[in-house]
C-alpha cells in the first residue's frame, strides 16, 4: 500500500483522484484546500487529515517525512497556475508527484522541474488520460497501419457550457488558468500529437475569454479545432436534446466514438503510474508548447483553413 496526499481537495477534479487512489488500495494519508467544502473526502478516505492552510500542510508533511514513512505521491488537483510550485513541494518532500494536466502553464517550467527530479530524484507524473481510452488508442492504430503519405483531415469540436461563476473564478483570469485553449483544450492537443505526430503548423483564428479556435497541422493530420465555454454556440442538435455539452472529432468525415469509457480513465492512470508506466515531463511538453503558442501567437481572424463554427462566433458579435 502506497501513502499519498492531495493538494485542491475542493476542485472539480480532485474526486476521481480519490477514487483513483482507493480503487488501486491505496491511502489518502493528507488533504489540503484553502476551500473547506470537502466532504466528499468522507466517501473515500474520512481518517484522512485536512488543512486549510498551506503552512499547516507543509508542516504536516514534514512531521510525517521526519517519522520515516513519508508521503509516496502526492496527487496535484490545484489551480493551474500553481502546480509547479506544489510539483516542487512534493518533490522536495520525496514524494513523486501526480499532477493533472496542464501539468504546467509554460514550456520553461517543464526545464525547471526537470532539474528538480534530478537533484531529488523523484519523479513527476501528468495525468494524460485520453492515450488509455480505447477509441484513441484504436485510431493510433489505425493512422500507424495507414500508407506513411496519408495526412487525415481532422475536426475536433468541444462546448462544455459554463456559468457567470468561470468568469470570476481563477479559471477566468488568463494568467491563473491559461486561457480556455489551456484550461480545456490541453488534453485534446496531447491527444492529437501523440496520434498524428509532432506539430508543424499553428495559426489561431479566434481567441476570447469564452472561445477560441485554430488550425494545427501535424505529421500526419490537418486539424480544424474550436473550443468555447459559452453556450451560445452549441449546434442545434445539442441545444434540442438539452445538452450543456457538446463533443465531437471528425476524421475523414467520419465520427469518432469516445463519449463512453471516460469515467474509469484516472483509475487507470494511476494503475499504470504505479507499475512504472505513467506519463512523464517529456511526454507533456509537446502539448504545454502548443497551448502556449496559442496563448501568446497572433489571433489571425477568418482566414485560410478554419472552423465552421467560427461563422457563429462573428455573426454574434
Amino acid at each position: 500500500m502506497k501513502t499519498f496526499a492531495l493538494i485542491g481537495a475542493a476542485g472539480y477534479i480532485a474526486p476521481r483522484h480519490m477514487k483513483a487512489i482507493k480503487e488501486t488500495d491505496n491511502e489518502l494519508i493528507a488533504a489540503m484546500d484553502t476551500n473547506d467544502s470537502v466532504g466528499i473526502i468522507d466517501s473515500y478516505f474520512p481518517d484522512a487529515d485536512f488543512f486549510t492552510e498551506f503552512e499547516r500542510f507543509d508542516r504536516h508533511i514534514d512531521k510525517v517525512r521526519r517519522k520515516g514513512s513519508g508521503i509516496d505521491f502526492m496527487s496535484i488537483c490545484s489551480p493551474n497556475y500553481l502546480h509547479d510550485a506544489h510539483i516542487r513541494f512534493a518533490l522536495r518532500n520525496q514524494a513523486d508527484a501526480i499532477c493533472e494536466k496542464p501539468l504546467v502553464l509554460n514550456p520553461w517550467n517543464i526545464n525547471a522541474l526537470g532539474e528538480i527530479e534530478k537533484e531529488t530524484g523523484q519523479q513527476v507524473y501528468n495525468i494524460l488520460q485520453l492515450r488509455l481510452h480505447p477509441s484513441i488508442q484504436e485510431l493510433k492504430k489505425k493512422v500507424e497501419a495507414a500508407p506513411k503519405d496519408k495526412v487525415f483531415d481532422v475536426d475536433l469540436t468541444y462546448l462544455t457550457s459554463r456559468g457567470h461563476w468561470y468568469g470570476v473564478s481563477w479559471k477566468g483570469d488568463l494568467k491563473k488558468s491559461g486561457g480556455v485553449a489551456t484550461n480545456i483544450g490541453v488534453h485534446f492537443y496531447d491527444m492529437l500529437q501523440w496520434v498524428f505526430g509532432g506539430l508543424k503548423r499553428n495559426v489561431i483564428h479566434i481567441h476570447n475569454d469564452d472561445v477560441a479556435a485554430g488550425y494545427l497541422e501535424f505529421e500526419r493530420a490537418r486539424v480544424r479545432w474550436f473550443l468555447s465555454i459559452n453556450a451560445t454556440y452549441l449546434p442545434q442538435e445539442a441545444i434540442e436534446k438539452n445538452k450543456r455539452t457538446y463533443r465531437s472529432i471528425l476524421i475523414e468525415g467520419d465520427e469518432l466514438e469516445f463519449s463512453d469509457g471516460f469515467t474509469d480513465l484516472h483509475t487507470l492512470s494511476y494503475e499504470e503510474i504505479l507499475a512504472g508506466r505513467g506519463f512523464s515531463l517529456k511526454e507533456a511538453r509537446e502539448s504545454i508548447e502548443i497551448v502556449s503558442e496559442i496563448r501568446k501567437g497572433e489571433v489571425q481572424g477568418l482566414q485560410g483553413d478554419f472552423h465552421p463554427f467560427c461563422r457563429s462566433v462573428i455573426k454574434n458579435n
